[in-house]
Formats: C-alpha cells, sequence, structure tokens
C-alpha cells in the first residue's frame, strides 16, 4: 500500500463556509485523497474528525492541513498533535508556509511557529480582558469613527466645488475614502 496524502479542514463555526470550501479546494489540489473536515471551535475539548484523521493515518501517511491554527490550538496541543503523527511515522505538511516535517527544517520551523502563534494567541486574550475591564469600567467606548463622520462635510466640501484631492487633505482623510463617500452619497 502506498503512502497517503491524508487532509484535515476545520472552521471555527458554521457561518465560515466559504473558509472551509477554501481549505477543502486546496487539500483535493495537493492530492489528498482522503479528507476529514470539522466546524467547531478550536477551543472545544473534543475534535473527532481530528482524532479519525489521525486513527486513519498508516505509517509513512502525511497529514496536510491548509494553515497551522486549523490544527492546533497551543504549543502543548501541537506537541502533542505532532508526537501521535511522529509515533505513527507520519508526516506534517502545512500548504500555507510550505512547512514540510519530512525534512529537518520544517521540523524546526513547526516548533518556531506554534511558539510564536501561541504567544499571539495570550497576547489577544489579555487584550480582550482589558478591554472588557475597561468597558465594565466605562473607560472604554471603543475606536471612534473617523472617515465615515465627516461623511457629510466632504458631501459639502465637494457641492462647494472642491476637489476629492482637496477634500481629503483638508480633513485628513484617504481620497480613496473621499471619493467612497461621494459615491455612496450619489
Amino acid at each position: 500500500m502506498s503512502a497517503a496524502l491524508v487532509g484535515y479542514a476545520r472552521t471555527s463555526t458554521t457561518d465560515h463556509k466559504a473558509g472551509l470550501e477554501a481549505q477543502l479546494r486546496d487539500l483535493k489540489g495537493d492530492g489528498c485523497t482522503k479528507i476529514f473536515h470539522e466546524e467547531l471551535s478550536s477551543v472545544s475539548a473534543e475534535r473527532p474528525e481530528l482524532e479519525h484523521a489521525i486513527d486513519y493515518l498508516r505509517e509513512g501517511d502525511t497529514l496536510v492541513v491548509t494553515k497551522l491554527h486549523r490544527l492546533a490550538r497551543s504549543v502543548a496541543d501541537l506537541v502533542s498533535i505532532t508526537q501521535q503523527l511522529r509515533a505513527k511515522g507520519v508526516a506534517l505538511r502545512i500548504l500555507a508556509i510550505g512547512l514540510d516535517t519530512e525534512k529537518p527544517h520544517g521540523k524546526l520551523m513547526l516548533n518556531l511557529l506554534g511558539s510564536i502563534a501561541e504567544f499571539e494567541r495570550e497576547l489577544m486574550q489579555r487584550q480582550r480582558e482589558g478591554i472588557a475591564k475597561a468597558e465594565a469600567e466605562g473607560k472604554y467606548k471603543g475606536r471612534s469613527p473617523t472617515t465615515r463622520a465627516k461623511a457629510e462635510e466632504v458631501v459639502r466640501l465637494k457641492s462647494e466645488g472642491m476637489t476629492g484631492s482637496a477634500i481629503a487633505e483638508r480633513l485628513g482623510i484617504g481620497r480613496a475614502s473621499v471619493f467612497r463617500i461621494l459615491r455612496d452619497a450619489a
């Protein structure tokens, strides 16, 4: 029996149909003969289709995913998955970054990327916690609107004969924003 390319695709919610379709397309395009997929959050304790995929894999096979975050939710999770794959003699390929653990530099890159991904998730979580605290204390109102808040002024200045470039410069907004506002106002 020859080695197989086995794909795994995941989206966070059922709202991401296009994302799932893109993953499935890319996995098929890479030559995956069997693809497992699911629609659930990576923070979910259970990912049955990932478990089925790992069970399905045989020595010499390669598990293929489009992006690292579709596979693992933390460095610990990534280490656990890669240990399972290594124990079975299975390689891992991540299409978006051209990573393949059959090669030594692929193994190194996988560990580095996993560490960076976990660091980013921790920063985002801390940011969300900070925003929630500031909102609870009445200190956080969100980002103030910029360009759209100036829509009436853009239309008024245009009606006075100013050019789009002059309006953009005067109001400190981009030309594209000026023309978008004018197009929407028409």
